[in-house]
């Protein structure tokens, strides 16, 4: 789940710590195997489960021993590892917003020709996600992003705009953790706000949007909900927002699929519908797109892709059912089940609209000074207009060290 992002960075720059995934060191003799394959997955323990059972029908099929393990280890850990003999062949389950950083790092293999078919996509976004500088590094596999969960025993009808959101939610409440970046930039990017430009598919880290006019007025919609308007209390995080909504306290809560489960397992009588307008704009949430792709230093590149293929076509139902993640590809967007789930049909329909999150390495530049000063907003120290010029400035000198 997505609750919020630790800056890759600070890893990088970090001194090296040992690898802590489970099974990596018990796996070097067979990672030498022309027979076998190794698969490492940052999903949760349950899906790492299912997604096993799929990869051993595969191995069956194909007389290839395949091991799926959880991958407990962190970033810095993995680029260790996939830099020396004790590396996966194929990573399954990685947010795509570490895509920039392996591939300058040298670590991804590109998508050979026939194994990513754009027209299987629900979107041309999810491609984006793992596109760099024009070429594909990995398989989009599921995705996330937030939308508006409402509670039917406050409100009848759900409002079509945030403008009435917020009207109704000082009577009968609205939350969400709006200190965080990631939930919050989708009213930054309402306007007209962005991070790094995007000229067809490709990022501008020159060019950073969240200093402009439109980003002003999000960050000036953002600063009223907590200091003129007092409606979401200065001190609101994600766990003390979900904790109101499941509590029936408040009609309005803006969360992800993550907390779908939660929500019934609460008894709340609620639904979920696509954020409402800001201003008549779409509110461009962050999407998080999971991926899957093959090691450049796998020495069994070709039979990595084809399983990679392989579970990327076949795990879409355990991602939706046991992960609650949106799934990515129309043949099950599509489907008469899916579509049964009313749900995560709502949260699809949002990250039509959404935005990936930025792909390339500078995105590691702007999660610090973007969270920040989105908090010192929400505490009077620093006025709309003044972090969004302070967080342009603070990526730019970012961006700077890290060449």
């Amino acid at each position: 789940m997505i609750k919020s992002k630790k800056s890759l960075a600070i890893l990088l720059a970090s001194a090296l710590v040992s690898l802590s995934v489970v099974g990596c060191s018990s796996t070097n003799d067979k990672a030498s195997d022309e027979k076998s394959l190794t698969v490492w997955s940052h999903l949760t323990p349950a899906e790492v489960k299912e997604v096993n059972e799929v990869a051993q029908k595969w191995g069956e099929e194909n007389g290839i021993k395949v091991q799926v393990l959880e991958d407990k280890g962190d970033m810095q850990a993995y680029i260790q590892a996939a830099n020396s003999s004790k590396g996966p062949d194929i990573m399954y389950g990685l947010p795509h917003d570490n895509l920039g950083t392996f591939e300058k790092a040298g670590l991804l293999a590109q998508v050979p020709e026939g194994v990513l078919n754009k027209e299987d996509y629900m979107s041309e976004q999810l491609v984006d996600a793992v596109t760099l500088e024009g070429k594909q590094y990995a398989l989009p596999i599921a995705q996330e992003t937030t939308a508006l969960f409402y509670n039917k025993d406050l409100v009848k009808e759900v409002p079509k705009t945030i403008e009435e959101v917020v009207k109704i939610g000082k009577d009968k409440g609205f939350v969400f953790d709006v200190a965080n970046f990631y939930p919050s930039y989708g009213f930054i990017a309402a306007n007209g706000g962005y991070i790094y430009k995007n000229n067809n598919g490709t990022l501008d880290p020159t060019d950073i949007g969240l200093g402009n006019d439109g980003a002003i007025k999000g960050y000036e919609f953002l600063h009223d909900l907590v200091v003129k308007d007092k409606l979401i209390p200065v001190d609101m995080t994600g766990d003390i927002a979900s904790g109101e909504f499941m509590s029936n306290k408040v009609a309005f809560y803006i969360s992800g699929p993550w907390d779908v489960k939660a929500s019934k397992d609460a008894g709340v009588n609620f639904g979920v519908v696509p954020i409402p307008t800001l201003n008549g704009n779409p509110v461009k949430s962050f999407i998080g797109v999971q991926t899957a792709f093959v090691s450049a230093n796998s020495k069994k590149q070709d039979l990595a892709w084809d399983l990679t293929k392989y579970l990327a076509e076949n795990t879409g139902d355990i991602l939706l059912e046991t992960g609650n993640r949106i799934p990515v590809l129309k043949s099950v967007t599509e489907s008469d089940e899916f579509n049964k789930n009313e749900y995560m049909v709502e949260f699809a329909n949002q990250a039509k609209v959404g935005e990936p999150m930025p792909n390339i390495p500078e995105v590691q530049a702007m999660w610090g000074p973007a969270g920040e000063n989105l908090r010192l907003i929400m505490t009077g120290e620093l006025s709309p207009k003044e972090a969004a010029n302070l967080t342009v400035k603070q990526i730019k000198e970012g961006i700077s060290q890290q060449k």
